[in-house]
């Protein structure tokens, strides 16, 4: 299983990009728990905590698109390295603002900031692989790996952050996040050369942005919902912890969710597939809703985290074959943009159920709070099903797998 992957950092730069792109994006599972720890230690209040949290997490949403427009016209280093400084300015006024109990409307507009002007790092990096690899094999083994690597970051970031703002202060979670993603996104846009090179689309049929394709637009729909699940566990795991008597805990319980997905992604990449790609992917998101099911029944911190773990398992395929459904959809020219689209999606469904999680939490506890991640999943399958006529790509080898001689989709 190890193989695949070893064979990937022979090709000459890669190295350098893969580290540093790891640093840039370990923020990604830092800010939301970084900043409901923060909020909630100092207004007591989980609505406000996931208020704010989605309010960052809408303000990249927004955003993502238009960067990665900019670097596909551009270049990643003219891109990345003013919007890294920016973003590092705005969490810093942040803090600043909560310590000087500032009012809450500025703590939401240093909070907008600071994640509108967060890089997509995840998609840059993708889209390096696509550069070095694409057309080739090897390319399903680079987007596991770094669905590995994102699940590495969910099982570390939110145990550090926790850890930090518990036993140091509820500000160093954010502290370290900012030290790492100014830090190493500077340090990626700097490997130039792995840089993509600018694409200006001449000749091609399709010049208006990604999101207008049909199949890119129903994985954005599906990949919303999915952001919601974790946006709105993410605020519940902590309130639960919490209830449970360990506050602490949340952090090793957020990582049990990634490290299921980290499990299976290492798994899923070192393998060969000849299930067809959409194939592929309804079927991992099915698992996915399904193995949501156990957060609703069990009780205790220890099963809760166990039933995370096992819940977690399909999210690691499920967003590898979505990323790559989105390099078979989209031009190369509009690559970045393409893969931002789906950061965007996932953007506005953590916003949504950071929010949702926290107001929810509030009025009904968080254990009854939990129906509604479990709820997103079902829609995030909902939509898949309804629309998986649309994921066809051209060397689909079974077109008529999901299609009836009439041409209408079925599940």
């Amino acid at each position: 299983m190890v193989g695949p992957y070893r064979d990937l950092f022979r090709t000459p730069g890669v190295k350098g990009f893969v580290i540093t792109g790891f640093l840039g994006r370990m923020p990604m599972s830092m800010h939301g728990i970084g900043v409901v720890l923060l909020i909630s230690a100092v207004t007591g209040s989980y609505a406000t905590a996931g208020a704010l949290s989605g309010a960052v997490a809408i303000a990249f949403a927004l955003a993502a698109p238009l960067s990665g427009r900019l670097v596909d016209m551009f270049g990643q280093a003219r891109v990345l390295i003013p919007l890294s400084l920016l973003h590092g300015a705005a969490l810093v006024a942040f803090m600043l603002l909560v310590h000087a109990e500032a009012p809450t409307w500025t703590l939401f507009a240093a909070g907008v900031v600071a994640g509108a002007a967060a890089p997509s790092l995840g998609s840059m990096v993708r889209a390096r692989w696509t550069h070095l690899l694409g057309g080739s094999g090897r390319l399903h083994t680079a987007f596991s790996f770094e669905s590995v690597a994102d699940e590495v970051i969910f099982v570390s970031g939110p145990t550090i952050v926790t850890g930090l703002a518990t036993l140091v202060s509820p500000y160093a979670g954010l502290v370290l996040a900012l030290v790492l993603g100014v830090g190493g996104t500077i340090a990626f846009a700097l490997q130039r050369r792995t840089e993509p090179p600018v694409r200006r689309g001449e000749g091609v049929r399709h010049r208006g942005s990604p999101i207008l394709i049909p199949g890119v637009a129903l994985l954005a729909a599906v990949f919303l919902a999915m952001g919601s699940v974790f946006g709105s566990a993410d605020v519940i795991t902590v309130a639960y912890a919490e209830a449970n008597g360990a506050k602490g805990a949340a952090g090793p319980m957020l990582a049990a969710f990634a490290g299921g997905s980290l499990v299976s992604g290492l798994w899923f990449g070192g393998r060969a597939w000849r299930i067809p790609l959409r194939t592929r992917y309804l079927r991992a998101l099915l698992v996915f809703a399904v193995g949501l099911t156990p957060i609703l029944l069990v009780r205790g911190n220890l099963a809760m985290a166990t039933a995370l773990f096992g819940a977690g398992l399909a999210i690691s395929p499920t967003i590898i074959t979505g990323y790559a459904l989105i390099e078979r959809l989209v031009p190369s020219h509009l690559l970045t943009e393409g893969m931002a689209w789906i950061s965007t999606a996932l953007g506005f469904g953590v916003a949504v159920g950071s929010w949702a999680g926290g107001r929810l939490t509030d009025l009904y506890g968080p254990g009854d709070a939990y129906l509604y991640s479990f709820l997103s999943g079902l829609v995030a399958v909902a939509i898949a099903y309804a629309g998986s006529a649309l994921l066809r790509t051209p060397d689909d080898p079974a077109r008529s797998v999901l299609q009836t001689p009439t041409g209408e989709g079925r599940s």
